[in-house]
């Protein structure tokens, strides 16, 4: 009798880790090692707060020999400036191992677009918006009403600059040269990337880099978009340029989430960055 429940016990064993093995982390199913290859799908979408999860998701896809491209699909308003630019050399990395495609959906401006100028092409909806080549710093100051309330904030500082982007007070010249310096510099990040992702002249970036939106259409006119397709015309590009044929098997390496646990992180990682005080961002809006 304990012999046969030992058996069981390890014929379950056996049975999970094939079952795990198989399914890996694709949510495509398939042995990890099929045979003919398949075109990798990596999605960044939502606005841009971390890039711990997308940056691995497109390692993953570099590392794994089965797969022959990537396609990275793209619906962001962009966001927070040091996660666009690590998702963008995630990229760069991605494109130097594989043919990469990126696919905009509704929106990919700003963080967004910066995150796959990386790609080897772009293919865009005619109507999606996208470009909003620029960078925000905002913040809140309430001095006026602390006034009025009679709320007095009394800070003690090292420095005439450290708490520089408190909301108790308007900012000082000094300040706003500062602040000034810091949205010049990752400006001209951005159009570095544009310029060198694109292979476009960059006083031709910098006359399109106000800001705007383009739809998918004009970003073609203007280059920053190599041509209009959906999804389906991505992944097949992505196939083509990978040696596999059209309609190949696509995978996506996804890690199991819980709803209810999505909706928490998002919700305290926004209200906790924005508590944080005020930050750089690439992003439309």
């Amino acid at each position: 009798m304990l012999g046969c429940l030992l058996i069981v016990v390890m014929a379950a064993v056996v049975l999970v880790s094939l079952s795990i093995f198989v399914a890996g982390p694709w949510t495509g199913g398939g042995l990890p090692l099929i045979a003919g290859g398949k075109v990798g799908l990596v999605v960044l979408e939502g606005p841009i707060g971390s890039s711990r999860e997308m940056v691995q998701e497109l390692e993953a896809n570099r590392r794994d020999a089965t797969v022959k491209a990537v396609v990275l699909r793209v619906d962001s308003p962009g966001g927070e400036v040091a996660p666009s630019q690590e998702i963008h050399d995630a990229v760069l990395r991605l494109a130097r191992a594989k043919p990469v495609v990126a696919s905009f959906g509704s929106v990919a401006a700003s963080g967004g677009y910066y995150a796959a100028v990386g790609a080897d092409s772009i293919l865009a909806d005619a109507g999606t918006l996208t470009g909003s080549i620029g960078v925000i710093f905002s913040y809140p100051t309430a001095e006026r009403l602390l006034d009025k309330v009679g709320v007095k904030w009394e800070v003690y500082k090292s420095g005439a600059l450290k708490d520089m982007g408190t909301f108790t007070r308007e900012p000082t010249e000094e300040e706003e040269d500062v602040f000034d310096g810091l949205v010049s510099d990752v400006y001209d990040q951005f159009v570095t990337a544009v310029v060198e992702g694109r292979k476009l002249d960059r006083d031709r970036v910098l006359a399109m880099a106000d800001g705007r939106v383009f739809t998918g259409r004009q970003a073609v006119e203007l280059g920053l978009v190599d041509g209009i397709g959906d999804l389906h015309a991505a992944i097949n590009l992505a196939a083509r340029m990978g040696g596999l044929p059209e309609e190949p098997p696509v995978a996506r390496k996804t890690r199991p989430k819980i709803p209810i646990l999505d909706v928490l992180d998002q919700f305290l990682g926004d209200n906790a960055r924005a508590a944080s005080g005020p930050r750089l961002e690439y992003r439309w809006r």
